[in-house]
């Protein structure tokens, strides 16, 4: 007979490849007046949840989880997990979460062509774009604002050399990197060869930039590997650990990269920006309004892409499992 301590009702989704995993059930009630004092009241005392929703044997390095909280200034709420950080915001898992309701009937082409979302950066727009059929075709979502942090930092990184990157905000801090110079290729074979090269690359940067007010309390830059072939339309590869990469073009990476190219000239502000991950699968991006932000001019970028249904399932911990807080192996 089998004991069950627990479950955990949840809809997982793909959007680009990477996964997003709705949690439904069982996250005990959070306290706080916003998403954000939320996603730190489940921090400070459900931690040990994520783990064990997100790692083996129930998931994997790469897995993202979002939680639905109510919110009293937008029509949804939601704080993103992950297995190593807390998100302030998500791209891919925005979509998918749009996804996920339009799956369970909560959202239709009835209810709407849009919805808003809190999230622990900000209030997001969610742009539902319905097909003929009245089925979700893709999403377009209106990010927080971004702004360039710092245009240009050079690191020396073993093996590599002199790593040059631009430091830009889009929900995340992300550090963006030509591939081409440092002779690195974005395809799926150099998967493992990215992600070590990206590991190292962002301990560089942390080491560099600790000690910087700007990004006091945050999260060390992502590494957003990017090769471009034209003025508007790159691939991208997001390094997030040594062993977790974002397998979509990342939405709020993607925010970052067109927040630059249009701080610097690069790209027009009528021109829509292209990014594809290493599968080819595309996102795109665009430039809503500029704004002011954090005392900065800052950029409201639309990023618009498609999630897929993957499963629904009850998620189990029963007594005596030895592996119920989850693991992962690097």
């Amino acid at each position: 007979m089998t004991t069950i301590s627990s479950a955990f009702s949840v809809i997982d989704s793909h959007t680009a490849g990477h996964p997003t995993r709705v949690i439904l059930s069982g996250v005990p009630q959070l306290a706080g007046s916003s998403v954000r004092d939320k996603r730190d009241h489940f921090r400070q005392r459900f931690d040990h949840l994520r783990p064990a929703l997100l790692h083996e044997p129930r998931g994997h390095a790469a897995m993202v989880g979002l939680v639905p909280v109510a919110s009293d200034v937008a029509d949804y709420g939601a704080f993103f997990i992950s297995s190593y950080v807390y998100l302030d915001m998500c791209g891919h898992g925005t979509i998918g979460f749009a996804r996920t309701l339009a799956f369970t009937g909560q959202i239709s082409a009835e209810t709407g062509d849009s919805f808003t979302l809190e999230t622990p950066a900000g209030i997001v727009t969610v742009h539902l774009i319905w097909n003929e059929h009245g089925s979700l075709d893709r999403v377009r979502i209106a990010n927080v604002p971004s702004y360039v942090g710092l245009e240009h930092l050079s690191v020396v990184v073993e093996e590599l050399g002199a790593v040059d990157a631009a430091i830009v905000y889009a929900g995340m801090w992300y550090a963006l990197v030509d591939a081409a110079p440092l002779g690195l290729e974005l395809v799926p074979d150099s998967a493992s060869t990215l992600m070590r090269a990206g590991a190292r690359i962002k301990d560089a940067i942390k080491a560099a930039t600790q000690d910087m007010p700007l990004f006091a309390g945050a999260a060390a830059p992502s590494v957003l590997f990017y090769d471009a072939d034209s003025e508007n339309s790159a691939t991208h590869f997001l390094v997030l650990e040594s062993n977790k990469f974002d397998r979509s073009p990342c939405g709020t990476g993607t925010s970052a990269r067109l927040t630059f190219l249009l701080e610097k000239g690069l790209i027009g502000p009528d021109q829509t920006y292209h990014a594809r991950n290493i599968l080819g699968i595309p996102f795109e991006a665009r430039l809503q309004q500029r704004v002011r932000a954090e005392g900065r001019d800052a950029m409201i970028v639309e990023i618009e892409g498609a999630a897929f249904i993957t499963s629904t399932q009850t998620i189990f911990f029963e007594k005596g499992d030895p592996l119920s807080q989850g693991f992962l192996c690097r």
